[in-house]
C-alpha cells in the first residue's frame, strides 16, 4: 500500500522564516511513530479482548475466537479433548464422534486413558489412509448417512461429539438427525459448528458433501434446540469454561453442550 512521503519540517520552517520553532517540529516528528505504534497495540488488545469475550449465554460462547476463512471444527474437537475431559470426567469413558475425518478424532480419543472411542463418517472414505481403514475394519468407525437412523441402540455411548456435519444438513434432515444423536447418548451431546462469518464455502465442499455448508448463528441454534426439546447442560458449560480459562483455550467454532433425552 502506497504511503505519503513525510514532509521535511525543517525545510518548510526555513521557507516560512520561523526557524525558532524547528526544534519543536523535530520533536513531534520523532514522537509520532511511537504514538502510532502504541495506538495500534492498544487497538489489537481491544479486538482480542472482544473476540474472547464471546456472545450469548447458551453453549461455550465465552471463550471463543472466531476466525475468517477456512476452518475445521473437527480439528477443533481434537484441540478441545483435554478441556472436555475436565468438564465431563467419567462421561468420557465411551465416546462417539460423528463427522468427516472422524478417524483422526477417534485416534486422538483412543490415546486418552480409560476412553473407548467410536466414529461415524458421513461421507466416502475411499482415499482414507491405512490407519483409518484399519479402524473401519475393526468396527470402531462406520460409514453411514446421518440423514437416516444411526446403527446403534439407545444410549450406546456416554457422550456424542458432532463436528462439520450438521452445517451441511437442511432443517428437514436436521429434524431427523439431531434426535438420533441425542438418542444414542446417555450423558450428553456436544455440537461443534461453524460461525456465519466463516461462510467461505469451497467448490470442493459441494463436490464432497453434496452441498455447501450453511453456517447458522448461535441464536438460530438456540431456538432450534428449544424446538427439539434439547436443554443446555449448564453444569458442564460452567466446568468447560473454567477449564478453558485455565488452559487459555479459545475455540474457532461454536460449541453447544446439550443434555441427552431422558
Amino acid at each position: 500500500m502506497a504511503t505519503r512521503r513525510p514532509v521535511n519540517p525543517s525545510r518548510r520552517i526555513s521557507e516560512s522564516g520561523s526557524a525558532p520553532f524547528s526544534s519543536a517540529f523535530h520533536s513531534r516528528s520523532r514522537s509520532s511513530p511511537y504514538l502510532s505504534v502504541a495506538l495500534i497495540v492498544l487497538g489489537a488488545l481491544f479486538v482480542i479482548g472482544f473476540l474472547y469475550r464471546g456472545q450469548g449465554p447458551f453453549g461455550s460462547q465465552k471463550f471463543v475466537s472466531p476466525v475468517e476463512g477456512d476452518f475445521s471444527c473437527t480439528l477443533e474437537v481434537e484441540r478441545a479433548i483435554p478441556i472436555l475431559q475436565k468438564a465431563y470426567g467419567d462421561s468420557m469413558h465411551k465416546v462417539l464422534h460423528v463427522g468427516p475425518d472422524t478417524c483422526s478424532v477417534v485416534s486422538a480419543l483412543m490415546r486418552e486413558e480409560e476412553t473407548e472411542a467410536f466414529g461415524v463418517e458421513p461421507y466416502d472414505i475411499e482415499d482414507a489412509d491405512p490407519t483409518c481403514k484399519k479402524l473401519v475394519h475393526r468396527g470402531l468407525v462406520r460409514v453411514a448417512d446421518i440423514k437416516f437412523p444411526l446403527p446403534y441402540r439407545a444410549k450406546s455411548f456416554s457422550l456424542v461429539l458432532v463436528s462439520d456435519a450438521l452445517d451441511y444438513l437442511s432443517p428437514k434432515y436436521l429434524n431427523r438427525t439431531l434426535p438420533e444423536l441425542a438418542r444414542v447418548s446417555s450423558d450428553g451431546l456436544v455440537i461443534f459448528t461453524g460461525y456465519p462469518r466463516n461462510q467461505k464455502a469451497k467448490a470442493i465442499d459441494k463436490a464432497k458433501y453434496g452441498r455447501t455448508a450453511k453456517m447458522r448463528s448461535s441464536t438460530w441454534w438456540i431456538r432450534y434446540f428449544v424446538q427439539m426439546s434439547l436443554e443446555e447442560n449448564e453444569v458442564v458449560v460452567k466446568k468447560f469454561e473454567q477449564a478453558a480459562e485455565k488452559k487459555s483455550y479459545g475455540s474457532s467454532c461454536q460449541i453447544f453442550h446439550l443434555k441427552s433425552y431422558n
